[in-house]
């Protein structure tokens, strides 16, 4: 096989994101997508990059984990997030897409491109040659079986769920109102405010509601399954049952939401964001479940505004996989067990949208040679050691946060101030590394 030549199994949002960095230097790519001749729990087409979670990849702003990340990861080159902008959708200072414009956009890139030649079929055993595992986490038994037969046990699990998305038409704007917290940037949201009562009655029907069960998803991998969450993708039913305040303290907190009619704060609120540029659909936003469907339509109705709420996707479970990075990766993401192999996305235990499309950034950089550990002030250097932290008691998916960061050298006590000096040195520290590599 040409030394320049690579296979990426998976067409993801790693995956698509590998597989034009490689083309855009010259390499021949074999891009293997098993979708839609074989499905999974959550898709719904057979396009690249299609986003099964949230239409969002949240905040631009370089004073938040993920603002920073697309800051370093666009002065690297990153491709995708040009893509992303092109079929933003209004989110304040989120980026936001019409999901199926940039998954059509992303697939129609990559089947155009000449060096990249798209083969929707499932690949079940390994191919020879260089190759990117960037199958997420919904990779499918038969490369889970290849993976675990080259490795061994040390493969974890968690699961994920998936918000319901309702008709715009359906909805019941009278009781609705357009504002973004604190009445920064355009009003590009939906609020749905609850009078005390309300969310009370609300929150014990979440709480109350028949849910599926783990025993449901059982499969031939884990026949004992540990039924736990991530943390950034706990079920709003589970929310509930911390506490009858914990959502009103969280994805339902009214501050900065005062209703334009009365000029009063609600007891809480529940926010829609739009799922496309025409505004037909909206995501309740935090409203990840595992209730069953019936319960679903029961429920979410409970919501002012969605009484006769048209539910174009209900909400779902299911298993999300990934690696024991630091048991089973070498330092550039290769297999200890077959350094041919390399694997990106959320599969090699990253978390999130921006950090799947970062990290096949990030491999395809390495094995061109490019890079290899970034800054520790970066977020993505951070992201890298965290995968590689073979003094980690028990491998856990990892996001962009500001929490990864070393401190500053001098203590900045207000909150905004410091992120921003985060963000500044972050930034200046990854600039000069890439100066010298004269990227």
């Amino acid at each position: 096989m040409n030394e320049n030549t690579i296979n990426i199994i998976g067409a993801g949002l790693a995956g698509s994101e590998a597989a034009l960095q490689f083309a855009a230097r010259g390499w021949k790519v074999n891009l293997f997508e098993m979708r839609p001749t074989v499905t999974t729990e959550a898709h719904e087409t057979g396009f690249c990059a299609e986003l099964v979670c949230s239409n969002s990849l949240k905040s631009t702003r370089l004073d938040t984990g993920a603002g920073l990340l697309k800051g370093e990861i666009n002065r690297m080159g990153c491709l995708l997030l040009g893509i992303a902008a092109e079929c933003s959708v209004a989110a304040g200072h989120a980026l936001a897409v019409d999901r199926l414009l940039f998954a059509q956009r992303v697939t129609e890139i990559i089947t155009a491109h000449p060096s990249i030649s798209y083969i929707t079929e499932e690949v079940s055993a390994l191919p020879a040659g260089k190759t990117i595992i960037a199958t997420g986490p919904l990779s499918s038994d038969a490369i889970m079986e290849s993976i675990r037969a080259l490795i061994g046990a040390n493969h974890l699990y968690f699961f994920d769920a998936i918000a319901p998305i309702v008709s715009t038409d359906s909805i019941d704007f009278s009781k609705i109102y357009s504002k973004d917290r604190y009445d920064k940037g355009e009003p590009d949201y939906l609020n749905s405010p609850f009078e005390k009562t309300d969310y009370l009655e609300f929150v014990e029907a979440l709480s109350s509601g028949e849910k599926h069960e783990a025993h449901e998803f059982e499969d031939k991998f884990f026949q004992k399954v540990d039924f736990s969450f991530y943390e950034n993708c706990i079920p709003v039913e589970e929310i509930a049952r911390r506490g009858v305040d914990t959502l009103r303290h969280g994805v339902m907190r009214p501050m900065g939401l005062e209703d334009p009619k009365t000029g009063r704060k609600p007891y809480g609120v529940m926010q829609l964001r739009a799922e496309n540029a025409d505004r037909t659909a909206y995501n309740i936003v935090g409203c990840q479940t595992m209730l069953r469907y019936p319960e679903q339509k029961r429920i979410f109705r409970m919501i002012p505004g969605l009484e006769n709420a048209e539910f174009l996707r209900y909400g779902s479970i299911h298993r999300n996989s990934f690696l024991d990075a630091p048991k089973v990766f070498n330092q550039d993401f290769s297999l200890k067990a077959d350094p041919d192999i390399y694997v990106a996305g959320q599969l090699s235990g990253v978390e999130g949208y921006v950090e799947s499309i970062a990290s096949g950034m990030m491999i395809a950089m390495i094995i061109c040679g490019e890079i290899e550990i970034l800054p520790p002030e970066t977020i993505l250097g951070q992201l890298q050691r965290r995968l590689l932290d073979t003094e980690a008691k028990r491998m856990q998916p990892v996001n962009a946060n500001f929490g990864l960061l070393p401190e500053l050298e001098n203590t900045i006590r207000d909150k905004k101030k410091k992120r921003e000096a985060l963000a500044e040195r972050s930034l200046a520290s990854l600039e000069t590394y890439l100066h010298t590599r004269s990227i």
